[in-house]
């Protein structure tokens, strides 16, 4: 059982079955916490008017340990989040699943535990979100009477915030549960007093820390070994009291003791020679702390670090490295500029607490605005778009001198700055970043407050800090927006613009670029008129950069020359294969070939490797058409391609695609083109256009794609 730390140390867990003016949140979270044996939680809720999560009560561990995720977006890559989201019960095993699905929490918590984040929701509206932990040591799938108790505790406690919405008593936070100090039930008792003298005797050192890391209890012997006198141990955190202690890794130790629950040990220098080893036994409520002299083939498998440098005050320091690695996992996501702009809304701006931000940037010796978050009217924002640097804003000062300003209030920004465009809006605070990336300013992060917000020092400097990480992503965002502008702007020149006007043929052709490497590959696809019909083509040639581009726009070009000379499919194959060899290229196409036949509705096609195309007969059956055919193109120059004629009846669409539209990693290629075939037949009868946008949303490559697609659709219909 836990109890509400702070005022309410004193009180005990309940089933959450009182009126809401009572501490609803701590009760509900004690009660879940106790129904499926966690050891620690925290209860979320959606903050009135923005889509951010805010813990409302934490309990079993100290805040600071989920210090990066006190707020969070609601949109945010975390467990919380995504429950809140989906509105779905989220399950993590243990490290591995963490690892895989949420590297950037791995990141800051690397221990072995396990974790259920459960919505807060109504059919109505979503409320919040619940997390509980447990130690890695349990089983690796949450079994379904913890899932019942889950789910149904958060829908009873979803139910109890609508009334009280409703009634207009909204709930709010309440402070953190902790294990309850057991010691003080037994002082004074003859067991008590005869432990303490046993302890006294005992030849190493003893230490009793509570959840935090204080020290509650040592013996003599852990002052002697320590270097200090009890008295000064007691009520201090181990690595703020001892210089050669106040190190990273050893308060990494100790959060990993409390989060997986299981014994940890390091091995320390206390200078000048003397090595000592740390053995913590964690529980529910607090650690256990053994010290002893290590001899000197102990801890060869152990940490040992020499004493650090950090900043003093433990729980400060913790939370500002937890930021800063959950904070540099998110950039690192960062793919364009708008995907830092949205990071920073999503992850930076709750974390810091701002409303609203801005990102800046420079060019020609103009301020340009690379995007903006939280403000209504984006005129506002949008003025300063095209502003020379030379301009007496904040933002340009920023941006040229490298040099960050904080104002707390709007009476201090309109003193520096009266002549300034009344864009704050409702505005009450800001912080201009400068944003840094090698040695140069790349532009400025401007964060917004909606009620004065003062900046003290050790802000200042994790803001500071976290404006070199923006521009680190914002550098390679830019670099890699005009990659993607170059890659696609050849992959359009290569392709056709638009697709001809045919009698009795009617066609619709999609590309979709892949989402990863350099976005370019060699899909390619063609409709040519030629006398009495028209001849319609689609390839894919091997790999996935500017060298499969150009050999695409190549092998298109000869297709085309051999078109227009009068070679019948077979012949086209065959002199598009020995050019491809000639050109002495390694790689390989794969390819349809066919000749439309609109007055005899028909046509004659020739395939080399290439996935078989789907035939909608006008009663709306579909098959997939077996074709004969030769090798991929480039391989043997004595390669022949056979023809195969297909009945073309008005009302019957082909459909022609490559292989990114059916193959995606783990799902098996014959139930991916079963899965296309079905839904040609359902949706079939659509206009083409709306046909194909669909087909590529039922493929599922309209965001994801390690390859790229294209797809034409070929339409036979009645001559006029």
């Amino acid at each position: 059982m836990v109890g509400v730390s702070d005022q309410t140390s004193g009180r005990q867990s309940e089933r959450p079955a009182a009126p809401v003016g009572r501490p609803l949140l701590s009760l509900t979270l004690a009660a879940i916490m106790d129904d499926v044996g966690a050891h620690s939680g925290a209860v979320y809720l959606l903050t009135p008017g923005e889509q951010v999560l805010e813990m409302a009560v934490m309990a079993g561990l100290p805040r600071a340990f989920a210090a990066p995720w006190e707020r969070v977006g609601l949109s945010a890559p975390v467990p919380v989040a995504k429950a809140a989201r989906d509105r779905r019960l989220v399950w993590v095993g243990g490290e591995e699943d963490m690892a895989r699905d949420y590297p950037r929490i791995a990141v800051v918590l690397p221990y072995p535990f396990a974790l259920a984040s459960v919505p807060v929701a109504t059919e109505r509206a979503v409320y919040g979100a619940i997390f509980v932990t447990w130690p890695g040591t349990r089983p690796a799938e949450l079994s379904d009477r913890e899932r019942d108790h889950l789910t149904a505790a958060c829908g009873r406690l979803a139910l109890r915030l609508e009334r009280a919405a409703e009634e207009g008593h909204p709930v709010r936070p309440e402070p953190d549960l902790l294990a309850p100090a057991s010691a003080a039930t037994v002082t004074g008792t003859l067991g008590a007093v005869e432990a303490v003298r046993m302890v006294a005797r005992l030849p190493y050192g003893l230490c009793a820390l509570d959840l935090h890391g204080r020290i509650s209890f040592a013996n003599a012997a852990a002052g002697e070994l320590l270097g200090l006198p009890v008295s000064a141990l007691l009520g201090s955190h181990l690595w703020a009291c001892l210089p050669w202690l106040n190190d990273p890794v050893f308060e990494d130790r100790y959060r990993a003791a409390l989060f997986g629950q299981q014994v940890t040990s390091f091995v320390a220098l206390r200078p000048p020679a003397d090595r000592l080893s740390f053995r913590l036994y964690p529980s529910t409520n607090g650690l256990s702390l053994r010290i002893s002299r290590a001899r000197a083939a102990e801890g060869a498998d152990r940490t040992e670090q020499q004493p650090g440098d950090g900043a003093e005050g433990g729980g400060s320091r913790l939370v500002t490295i937890s930021h800063v690695l959950n904070l540099t996992g998110a950039l690192t996501q960062a793919v364009g500029v708008q995907d830092v702009v949205q990071l920073v809304a999503d992850e930076i701006a709750p974390a810091v607490g701002s409303q609203a931000l801005v990102l800046l940037g420079s060019q020609g010796g103009r301020l340009h605005v690379l995007g903006h978050r939280g403000y209504p009217d984006a005129h506002a924002v949008e003025r300063f778009d095209g502003m020379p640097l030379t301009a007496q804003t904040p933002g340009t000062h920023t941006l040229t001198s490298g040099v960050p300003a904080f104002f707390e209030s709007r009476r201090q920004l309109d003193r520096l700055y009266p002549e300034l465009p009344a864009a704050a809006g409702d505005m009450k605070a800001w912080a201009f970043l400068p944003l840094i990336a090698s040695g140069r300013p790349v532009g400025t992060c401007v964060l917004a407050y909606a009620d004065p917000h003062p900046f003290p020092a050790d802000e200042r400097a994790v803001l500071t800090s976290l404006s070199g990480l923006i521009a680190q992503a914002l550098e390679r965002a830019r670099l890699y927006d005009v990659k993607h502008q170059l890659a696609h702007g050849l992959q359009a020149a290569l392709l056709p613009h638009s697709l001809p006007s045919l009698p009795g043929i009617e066609a619709a052709a999609r590309y979709l670029p892949a989402t990863r490497d350099m976005e370019i590959g060699g899909d390619f696809y063609d409709l040519v008129p030629t006398p009495g019909g028209a001849v319609a083509v689609i390839g894919d040639v091997q790999g996935h950069n500017v060298t499969a581009a150009g050999l695409m726009g190549q092998i298109r070009t000869a297709v085309r020359a051999y078109t227009t000379v009068g070679k019948p499919p077979e012949e086209v194959m065959r002199s598009t294969n020995r050019l491809l060899i000639d050109l002495g290229s390694d790689l390989f196409v794969s390819c349809i070939y066919l000749r439309l036949d609109p007055a005899h509705g028909q046509a004659v096609m020739a395939r080399a490797g290439h996935p078989p195309p789907l035939l909608r007969r006008p009663d709306g059956q579909v098959r997939v058409l077996d074709l004969a055919g030769g090798p991929l193109l480039g391989i043997d120059a004595a390669a022949t391609y056979p023809t195969t004629r297909v009945s073309l009846a008005p009302g019957s669409v082909l459909a022609l695609y490559t292989d990114g539209l059916v193959e995606s990693p783990g799902v098996d290629i014959e139930d991916a083109l079963a899965g296309l075939a079905g839904r040609l037949t359902e949706i079939g009868d659509q206009p083409l256009q709306e046909l194909a946008d669909a087909l590529v949303r039922h493929s599922g490559t309209e965001r994801e794609r390690v390859d790229d697609v294209a797809l034409l659709l070929l339409r036979a219909t009645a001559l006029r």
